[in-house]
C-alpha cells in the first residue's frame, strides 16, 4: 500500500531499537525522510541508522542525532537540527520512555516518580511544544505517541508509569482537539509486551531470580502476569510499526485523537 507520505520527514524518538527501529525502517521503506534520536551518540545509533539506509527508498535520507527528552535544551536543539536540515518535521513518533522505578507505593520516592515522569510524560510535552509550531509551517502533520496496557489496566508495581501513560492519552487527546483544524492530527498507541530491549531487561531479570532460562520466564510472565494476552506471546516491533505507519499516511487522514490498543487482547475491557 502507498501511504501517500513520500518525501516528508518523519522524527522517531526512541529510534535505535525496538518500535523505534522499526517504524523507522517502514517508514523509510515508504520514502520519507527519517530522523532518529536516542539518548546516547555512540555505537547503536550509528548502526541504527545504516539499518534503516539499507531499506530506505525512493532517495530517503536517514539520520541520527543523540537527544535526551528529559532535557528541554537538548529537544529545542534538535527541533532546530531538523529544521535545519529538512525544512520541519512532518511526523513524530514519540517512542522514548522507561519503565521507571518499579515497587510497593509507599516505597517509592518523589525522586523515583519525578524520574519517570522527566521522561515519559515531559519528554512528550517537549516533543509536542517544540515540534507543533513546524507542522504549523508546514500546514501537516503527524504525531504519534506510545502510551501503554498499562494506562487502562495499571499494574500495582507499576505505579508512575501507569499515571504517566494515562496523561499521555490524555495530553494527546487534549492536542487532537487543538490543533486538528490546522491539518495536524494527533492519536496514541498502546502496545503490550512487545519484544523490546526494555521487556528483554525486565525477563533477563526475571530469569536470574528464578533460576530459568529466558524463555521459561517469558512464558511464566505471560500465564502469570499477563494472563489476559489471548496470543499467549510476546508481540513483535514490526506488529507495532505496521499500525504506526498507517497513522502517519494519508489513508489515516480522519483518525484524530483515539488511541489504538496492539496488545493481542491484553487489556481484559472492552472499553480500555
Amino acid at each position: 500500500m502507498d501511504l501517500k507520505i513520500k518525501g516528508k520527514t518523519a522524527l522517531i524518538t526512541g529510534g535505535d531499537s525496538g518500535l523505534g527501529i522499526e517504524t523507522a525502517k517502514f517508514l523509510a521503506r515508504e520514502g520519507v525522510n527519517v530522523v532518529i534520536s536516542d539518548k546516547d551518540n555512540g555505537e547503536k545509533l550509528a548502526d541504527a541508522v545504516q539499518q534503516i539506509e539499507a531499506e530506505a527508498k525512493d532517495g530517503a535520507k536517514v539520520m541520527g542525532v543523540a537527544a535526551d527528552v528529559s532535557k528541554n535544551q537538548a529537544v529545542l536543539d534538535l527541533a532546530k537540527k531538523i529544521e535545519t536540515e529538512f525544512g520541519g518535521a512532518h511526523i513524530i513518533f514519540h517512542s522514548a520512555g522507561v519503565t521507571g522505578a518499579s515497587d510497593d507505593f509507599l516505597k517509592l520516592t518523589d525522586d523515583d516518580w519525578m524520574n519517570t515522569i522527566e521522561v515519559d510524560l515531559m519528554g512528550a510535552v517537549r516533543i509536542a511544544r517544540a515540534f507543533i509550531p513546524q507542522m504549523q509551517k508546514l500546514k501537516w502533520g503527524r504525531m504519534i505517541m506510545v502510551a501503554s496496557e498499562n494506562a487502562f489496566q495499571p499494574y500495582v508495581e507499576e505505579s508512575p508509569y501507569n499515571a504517566c501513560k494515562a496523561a499521555i492519552v490524555n495530553l494527546s487527546k487534549c492536542l487532537s482537539r487543538s490543533y486538528s483544524k490546522e491539518n495536524i492530527l494527533f492519536n496514541c498507541v498502546s502496545p503490550a509486551y512487545i519484544e523490546t530491549p526494555m521487556t528483554d531487561a525486565m525477563m533477563e531479570k526475571l530469569a536470574k531470580e528464578k533460576d530459568i532460562s529466558v524463555k521459561e520466564a517469558v512464558e511464566w510472565f505471560v500465564k502469570n502476569k499477563r494472563p489476559h494476552i489471548a496470543m499467549e506471546r510476546r508481540g513483535k516491533p514490526e506488529e507495532v510499526a505496521s499500525v504506526v505507519a498507517f497513522l502517519c499516511s494519508e489513508h489515516a487522514s480522519f483518525v484524530n485523537g483515539t488511541n489504538v490498543r496492539i496488545d493481542g487482547g491484553a487489556v481484559e475491557s472492552a472499553f480500555g
